[in-house]
């Protein structure tokens, strides 16, 4: 559509019709608005002009012509707004199955590690029709993840993960750009999504030697000690970390949250702010020791210790083994 005089970027994404719809819909509403009260001014004008012997005439009001522009704008508006935030909560909300892909936004490049652990610069390989969960988060300063072709765009923050994900429908080479202001070479923070066919991207993907992230995680977590700790076979002085991700975690301060991404990042960078209940705030602080993709390793081996693990681009992953290599049974302490 519009080949030869594009309106908007290729829709290669199965939000994309979606949002279009909806920027369609409110292009065409503002415009008939804007088309009927030109023609009003202009009637009225007319109609109601000042000429020689006619006195003005007062007006009376109208209940049902006053309930009838107040209602009529509330319903249109209630619908954009639902409409809106279908859009938006599908957007926001990935598929329990989705593959995922980790993001280091840094000055000015982008940085991609897929959980089969192979890595990229400025270019991303994607299997057409297939979630991909994008895991995000900044090295420097704020960033944002923009794909015009898939619909999508997500700042990209220092110290935490944000997310995003998109389901590609056609494959092709799409640009990737950084839309938030970051610097001098800003205009420079550029990229390429590649959407490849399910056999075109596992022959990719087996292209050279990768560890898997977790794996590599899993090493990282034995060459800092963390064993010690959170053991698997007996009570450590540290929790338990078996199926800890994505569970209920009680706090000392009587608090409970949920152990997502951004918990255990933060429990990894300073253990201090939030301590489990029933455990001592003596776990060494790792934040300026571990880069940021150390970082993403630890989290994404920690989070393979659950029995229902998310999946990867190209299958579901299986659980790495503990780190004392003992059954991946018990329950978080």
């Amino acid at each position: 559509m519009f080949q030869t005089f594009p309106l908007w970027p290729e829709r290669a994404s199965t939000t994309a019709g979606g949002v279009d719809a909806l920027f369609i819909f409110l292009l065409t509403l503002c415009g008939l608005m804007a088309i009927m009260i030109f023609i009003m001014i202009l009637v009225f004008a007319a109609k109601y002009r000042r000429s020689r012997g006619h006195e003005a005439e007062q007006i009376e009001g109208s209940n049902a012509l006053e309930l009838t522009w107040s209602g009529v704008p509330l319903i249109i508006f209630m619908g954009i707004f639902v409409w809106g935030a279908a859009i938006y909560f599908k957007e926001r909300t990935p598929p329990q199955d989705s593959a995922e892909i980790y993001t280091v936004a840094k000055q000015w490049m982008w940085k991609f590690q897929h959980m089969e652990g192979q890595r990229e610069i400025n270019e991303l390989h994607v299997p057409i029709g297939r979630d991909v969960k994008m895991i995000m988060t900044s090295q420097d300063v704020i960033h944002s993840f923009y794909v015009p072709a898939f619909r999508i765009k997500q700042d990209v923050l220092p110290g935490r993960y944000t997310v995003a994900w998109f389901r590609a429908t056609k494959a092709g080479r799409y640009h990737l750009f950084c839309a938030e202001y970051c610097g001098t070479s800003h205009s420079g923070m550029i990229g390429d999504v590649v959407v490849m066919q399910p056999a075109q991207y596992e022959q990719w993907l087996s292209g050279g030697p990768a560890a898997p992230l977790a794996q590599t995680g899993k090493q990282l977590f034995l060459s800092l000690g963390c064993s010690t700790c959170h053991r698997f076979d007996v009570q450590g002085r540290g929790p338990n970390l078996m199926n800890a991700y994505n569970r209920p975690v009680l706090l000392d301060d009587g608090r409970t949250i949920t152990a997502d991404e951004n918990y255990l990042r933060e429990s990894i960078l300073t253990p201090a702010v939030k301590v489990v209940s029933g455990f001592k705030p003596i776990m060494p602080i790792f934040q300026g020791i571990i880069s940021e993709e150390q970082l993403n390793a630890l989290v994404a081996y920690i989070k393979s210790l659950n029995q229902s693990p998310e999946g990867t681009a190209g299958t579901r992953n299986t659980p790495t083994g503990s780190p004392t290599g003992q059954p991946q049974t018990m329950q978080v302490q």
